[in-house]
């Protein structure tokens, strides 16, 4: 099974900062609607995001554009190396600062370009493995 968000936005372009520079995502595919870019697929490290913009799902279908427009996503993304994504995010705007979790996961949240909340975590690391670090 593979699950693979779709994230409807009104333009991808100011999108693709966030997700590829600044998180490291690749574009591998991409379909243009109209003037602009009207969807996108990234991939990094076996993770899969779409982004559509809400133009696009409503050429689609109408019922799709209907959705996409009243439609909330909060990802929940697993990193295997939490530092690197906090380097990363870098000066980027903070909508839930660093903190462990009681269920043993290290979490930082983001709002996404679209108005997305996008949590990236990664397991707590052990005291020895702090220590080690």
């Amino acid at each position: 099974m593979k699950i693979t968000p779709v994230l409807f936005l009104e333009a991808i372009e100011p999108a693709l900062d966030f997700w590829s520079d600044r998180l490291g995502f690749e574009k591998v595919a991409e379909v243009q609607h109209e003037d602009a870019l009207g969807f996108v697929m990234l991939v990094r490290d076996g993770a899969e995001i779409m982004l559509q913009t809400f133009a696009s799902a409503e050429h689609d279908s109408a019922a799709a554009g209907v959705f996409a427009r009243r439609s909330l996503c909060s990802l929940f993304i697993e990193v295997p190396d939490f530092a690197d994504i906090v380097l990363r995010i870098g000066d980027y705007p903070v909508a839930m600062p660093v903190r462990d979790t009681f269920y043993g996961m290290r979490e930082i949240g983001v709002e996404a370009p679209g108005g997305h909340m996008i949590v990236f975590a990664a397991p707590v690391p052990s005291s020895s493995e702090e220590v080690q670090a």
